[in-house]
């Protein structure tokens, strides 16, 4: 059986019904069987699971009869008192870790992201869990996608499509290699029994660089108008890093700060996954059918 840990969040369900409907036996583990996320998994051929990273004993008792694991799982865009990056992404995602070591769980898929050697919390914090899992005696797969299509080009970052409006970080002009999710989903589908993927960190990118600056003359070509674009230097993203205590927000200006100096990517993943993502600009024109006549 697959446990797919984050199963609620768009990267992990995509993954748990992606592996559903190619007949796979897939669980999710879930805080809540009864919300509508997790009623969604169930009605998609997943079986539920109930677990918590932020309370160990429950991990073991999930891990029942698992093959492999695939963990999605962060609290950036969940984080509470109860759960913080350092309950879920950093000693949450250890736990799982132990629990599938004891468990006999063969193959450890973790969805990362490239941390480039910063020093914020979610860097810290999966940046241990990766070193945690190399360190294990497990088999092990870390991805680590680049700039995901779905949050990079979305008011939450600034860039908001509605209004022909974009926030820049830095001088835009470094490549952050857009992918869309949904190729993330494919590349972590296609490591489960892949001997190739072992002892793999494999950085994801789309099939074309772009900087920021490309992506937004991508959207203007696209939508056939100018976009207005506020750049926000890296001195400014440090100064306010520098004043910023909440976790959540170091972690945002950690990962704004990312953006300005570009995210580096490799090929090899796509002969060893056999797998051909997106260009970013067909990702735009698929988005643009969507939208309608909404923009």
């Amino acid at each position: 059986m697959i446990l797919v840990v984050g199963s609620t969040g768009l990267l992990g369900s995509a993954i748990s019904l992606k592996l559903a409907r190619e007949g796979k036996v897939v669980a999710g583990l879930v805080r809540d069987v009864t919300s509508a996320k997790a009623r969604t998994l169930r009605d998609g051929g997943v079986t539920l699971v109930s677990g918590n990273l932020t309370q160990p004993h429950t991990l073991e008792v999930a891990l029942a009869q698992v093959e492999t694991v695939i963990c999605t799982a962060t609290a950036m865009l969940s984080s509470g008192p109860s759960n913080t990056l350092d309950d879920v992404d950093n000693r949450g995602i250890q736990f799982l870790i132990t629990a599938a070591e004891k468990r006999g769980v063969r193959h450890f898929i973790f969805v990362s992201y490239d941390t480039a050697g910063g020093t914020y919390p979610l860097a810290k914090a999966k940046r241990g869990a990766e070193q945690r899992l190399q360190a294990s005696k497990l088999s092990w797969t870390i991805l680590q996608p680049a700039a995901f299509c779905e949050v990079w080009f979305s008011p939450v970052v600034g860039f908001d499509v509605a209004a022909s409006r974009a926030q820049i970080y830095g001088e835009g002009d470094k490549p952050l290699h857009y992918i869309a999710l949904d190729d993330v989903a494919k590349a972590a589908v296609a490591c489960v029994n892949n001997a190739s993927a072992s002892s793999k960190i494999f950085r994801l990118g789309g099939a074309t660089p772009a900087s920021q600056l490309d992506a937004v003359r991508l959207w203007e070509g696209a939508m056939g108008r100018r976009f207005t674009c506020q750049h926000i230097s890296l001195a400014e993203l440090t100064a306010a890093q520098a004043v910023t205590t909440d976790p959540v927000m170091l972690s945002v200006l950690g990962l704004s700060e990312l953006a300005a100096k570009g995210i580096e990517v490799d090929h090899e993943w796509r002969t060893a996954l056999r797998l051909n993502p997106l260009r970013v600009e067909d990702w735009i024109t698929a988005s643009m059918k969507k939208i309608g006549s909404s923009i």
